[in-house]
């Protein structure tokens, strides 16, 4: 079994077009990305999956691996699916999908997302090996104040006994009834990983209910009745949508030197 990183990079941004070839920090933003994750412990490959030829040559420039994928793709999965074939892993791989606007993402969440799926992470206190997560999929999540529950940009995930994902929601779930105010919300990361197997599937199933009301492409997968391990992560980073969000990187970031 090996574990790789396919990173999606498209250059059409509706907010922020050229996204990946931003290089105010005198680096465009998607080796920020690839760097950020290299540090990984279970990381065999890092892959950019993109559908332009300047991104391709611009990851290849830094010392990066890009494939190129088709143009048509809805959705991010989709792309990573034809990359996933286009590198002829095998069905027991593992597919980590890091976004190419995070370029603060740590590598010790990838490291946590194939831990899921590997089955190698420690046993909780008080809990079984029967209570593991068993899933074809991984994501992860992260303590979101109360206060911020009501926004609809915040996806929020309730989990079960196990760590597994119930459902995801842009309304505030789970629904404090008593307005107790002890419960706990937790704020979805977009960060997942496949086994190849279930990713060959999972990007052929057709949309779902729930998927379609809430614009939630997780959803899919839950409305098909396959399991979405979670992991709850201390990581609050945010990714790059806007010139906004670009310069607050390029401000955390620092710019280049003389």
């Amino acid at each position: 079994m090996s574990a790789v990183v396919i990173i999606p990079a498209r250059y059409a941004s509706t907010r922020l077009p050229g996204k990946p070839l931003l290089a105010e920090t005198g680096k465009p933003l998607i080796q920020h990305v690839v760097e950020s994750i290299r540090p990984s412990r279970r990381v065999q490959r890092i892959v950019v999956a993109t559908d332009d030829q300047r991104i391709a040559d611009a990851v290849v420039a830094f010392g990066g691996e890009a494939v190129m994928t088709r143009a048509d793709h809805p959705c991010g999965t989709d792309r990573i699916a034809e990359a996933a074939a286009k590198l002829h892993l095998a069905d027991s791989d593992i597919v980590v999908n890091v976004q190419g606007d995070e370029p603060d993402m740590p590598a010790a969440c990838v490291d946590k997302l194939i831990e899921l799926l590997e089955g190698s992470e420690p046993t909780p206190p008080k809990q079984s090996r029967l209570q593991r997560p068993d899933a074809p999929m991984a994501t992860l999540a992260t303590h979101l104040p109360s206060k911020q529950a009501d926004d609809p940009n915040k996806v929020k995930v309730v989990l079960d006994g196990r760590g597994r994902a119930m459902y995801f929601s842009r309304s505030r779930i789970p629904f404090d009834r008593d307005k107790s105010g002890k419960v706990t919300y937790l704020l979805h990361l977009g960060i997942y990983a496949y086994r190849v197997g279930f990713l060959k599937n999972f990007a052929g199933l057709p949309p779902t209910p729930a998927e379609q009301a809430e614009k939630l492409e997780q959803l899919r997968a839950l409305e098909h009745g396959h399991a979405i391990a979670v992991a709850v992560v201390d990581y609050h980073g945010v990714g790059i949508d806007t010139p906004a969000d670009y310069a607050a990187f390029v401000a955390r970031a620092g710019h280049p030197g003389p």
